[in-house]
């Protein structure tokens, strides 16, 4: 019979500089945290730079590692990863089989990239403290159809990368905006052979119609309101679902990751389409789901006794130099969370421990100096599961405020549990 089993979660591990021998209390405090749990999860937000090569895939926000960086992760307590992300093809398709071939020999739960689709979509699975674990990993994008993974078909070879879900963005416009739009694109006459040099090549059809403008691949729409929206494109979603659901129905524990960089305006809020993005993948038989993109601390959700964490933010943030637009003090806040489950899989709590990323100094251009997290102070701590305490409610979610950060107890009354 399986045994009760703790799941510890933490923002992305943007990891560049090995850890391993930081000497820090605060520091040492965490890991021991993180190292209690039986599962350890994090997102491996970089590439490796190991036996393949490989080469830069763009300027500006680039970034790769060397191979003991995993060392220093297995040193924290992780034993989990996530590999899907926009920084995994930062080195092309030679950084994707290294990190594959690096993450392997160090044993980790990994999923989400592979050396061609089928294996890239393919769920991690492992059994760890005697329970099989399974892992199905995600990115919705923006990225360029390049970074994701490529099946071989006749003639075309298979292309390594991400097990990307297709998603697109439509511009919904009022009539007056929408007047000015089409004006402006009758001013420069672009032909439809022209707009499609400057969409993805993975952009859904565009309607022809007097309603719809397609304006060098970005797509508005004639509407009463001015908003933004993301469509999920169902088959892409399917797929992804049956993964989990096939994973579940090894009795294996699922967890469903996916990786975007689709914010609200307000970058702390979530998004519509991630709420409904979320649930569908618990109701696929996902355990707990669990996002990262947005470098900030987002809301919890319990969705049928399964917890939605939105955006767990940084835990590990490793910048280059001249990146100091990262200056919000919530770039430099999180939580480990740290999930009670029985012998059944049954939530039973949720301990929210508050960690800051270089300490309380967070008005300091000291950028370059933050690359570890230790525990909050207890005044921000109590600010910070305020914070969210107050975001989560609006999900259905009650954090109560304890000595060491937040907990949550007796999920049972879910969203669904009140409306059902």
């Amino acid at each position: 019979m399986s045994s009760p089993f703790t799941l510890a979660l933490t923002g992305q591990s943007l990891i560049h500089h090995d850890l391993r021998h930081v000497a820090d209390h605060g520091f040492a405090a965490v890991k021991a945290l993180i190292q209690q749990a039986d599962i350890a999860f994090t997102n491996f937000e970089t590439t490796v730079l190991g036996r393949h090569g490989g080469w830069p895939m763009k300027g500006a926000y680039f970034g790769c590692s060397a191979p003991v960086v995993l060392d220093a992760l297995q040193d924290i307590g992780f034993n989990a990863l996530a590999l899907s992300n926009n920084h995994a093809f930062d080195l092309g398709p030679p950084g994707v089989l290294s990190t594959l071939e690096e993450v392997a020999a160090r044993d980790f739960l990994h999923a989400g990239i592979g050396p061609d689709l089928s294996a890239a979509r393919r769920p991690g699975q492992k059994t760890i403290a005697g329970r099989m674990v399974a892992l199905v990993a995600m990115d919705a994008g923006p990225g360029p159809a390049t970074m994701y993974a490529a099946d071989a078909t006749d003639g075309r070879p298979a292309r390594p990368g991400v097990n990307g879900v297709d998603v697109s963005r439509v511009f919904d416009v009022d009539p007056s905006n929408f007047a000015t739009l089409a004006g402006i694109q009758k001013t420069f006459q672009s032909s439809s052979m022209e707009r499609g040099n400057y969409a993805q090549p993975h952009d859904p059809p565009v309607l022809q119609s007097g309603d719809e403008i397609d304006f060098y691949g970005a797509v508005f729409r004639r509407s009463v309101e001015n908003r933004r929206r993301i469509h999920v494109d169902a088959a892409s979603l399917e797929i992804q679902l049956s993964a989990i659901s096939e994973a579940a129905a090894t009795g294996a524990f699922v967890i469903a990751y996916l990786h975007h960089h689709h914010w609200e305006p307000n970058w702390r809020e979530v998004p519509p389409w991630v709420q409904s993005f979320a649930r569908r993948c618990i109701d696929a038989g996902a355990g707990i789901f669990v996002s990262h993109g947005a470098p900030v601390l987002q809301a919890i959700e319990i969705y049928r006794g399964a917890p939605i964490f939105f955006g767990l933010g940084n835990f590990l943030f490793h910048l280059g130099e001249g990146e100091v637009e990262w200056s919000s003090p919530d770039v430099w806040k999180s939580v480990v969370a740290s999930c009670h489950f029985d012998s059944s899989a049954k939530l039973l709590s949720i301990d929210l421990h508050p960690v800051v990323i270089g300490g309380e100094r967070l008005d300091a251009d000291n950028y370059h100096e933050r690359i570890i997290p230790v525990p909050a102070p207890r005044r921000l701590a109590c600010e910070m599961i305020e914070d969210l305490a107050a975001r989560s409610a609006r999900h259905g979610v009650s954090i109560s405020c304890e000595d060491f950060g937040g907990r949550i107890l007796s999920p049972t009354k879910t969203s669904m549990d009140r409306t059902g």
